[in-house]
């Protein structure tokens, strides 16, 4: 994948060196065969972060939202348990190891823009990685950058809300953020743990730099 000249911050594919699938719009394609693969890839993409990264995350209800957040949480080094905020609507991890706080935000129950904008996001914005939940369309403004996260569950399996049914995740990366070093960074992240056809690797977080364990037990998938 390579940066566009549109201030997306990608644009086409172009992904030697990395088992993601690149897709025409910039986005990276992954496969998991399970919750446990899916907290792989979001503890390896943990590397290729910093503060003030926007991470909007979509999907249906039990896609693995919560799931993914988990182990975003576990690589970022913050204290857990990392939970679902649906009744709290944010929960902020302090990092445990000099990194960016970890902003978890569920914004399922709430409105337009203007109850985004009461939660003060922008205050932690600067210092944290900020992950919301169900913010697709409602939290894009509080950033020029952000990264999309869409998580597709398959339709015809057993129990389609089952965390441990295989999950597709499509990465996109948007904005002046997300420019080629960035993204190059973002590829070899995921490189590390996925194989040639976009498949996560379990097997392989032991090799991906932690800086603390300090998530806890997962929690089940809410969202």
């Amino acid at each position: 994948m390579t940066a566009g000249s549109d201030g997306t911050g990608a644009s086409g594919a172009g992904t030697a060196g990395t088992g993601a699938t690149g897709e025409s719009d910039g986005a990276l394609e992954l496969h998991t065969r399970d919750a446990d693969g899916t907290r792989v890839i979001a503890h390896a993409l943990a590397a290729a972060l910093r503060p003030g990264d926007l991470l909007v995350l979509d999907g249906p209800l039990g896609a693995g939202k919560t799931t993914f957040t988990q182990g975003l949480g576990q690589g970022l080094g913050v204290r857990g348990p990392v939970a679902s905020p649906t009744f709290v609507i944010e929960r902020v991890h302090p990092n445990l190891a000099g990194g960016p706080d970890l902003v978890h935000v569920d914004a399922y129950r709430l409105g337009g823009t203007g109850e985004i904008d009461d939660l003060d996001l922008e205050a932690d914005l600067d210092r944290a990685v900020t992950v919301v939940e169900w913010g697709r369309d409602r939290v894009e403004h509080l950033a020029d950058s952000v990264l999309l996260v869409e998580l597709e569950r398959p339709d015809r399996v057993e129990d389609p809300l089952d965390p441990d049914e295989p999950r597709t995740l499509r990465l996109t990366p948007r904005g002046p953020r997300w420019d080629s070093a960035a993204i190059a960074a973002l590829e070899a992240a995921l490189a590390a743990v996925t194989a040639a056809d976009g498949t996560a690797d379990p097997s392989a977080e032991s090799d991906v730099p932690t800086a603390t364990d300090p998530v806890g037990p997962a929690e089940q998938e809410e969202s």
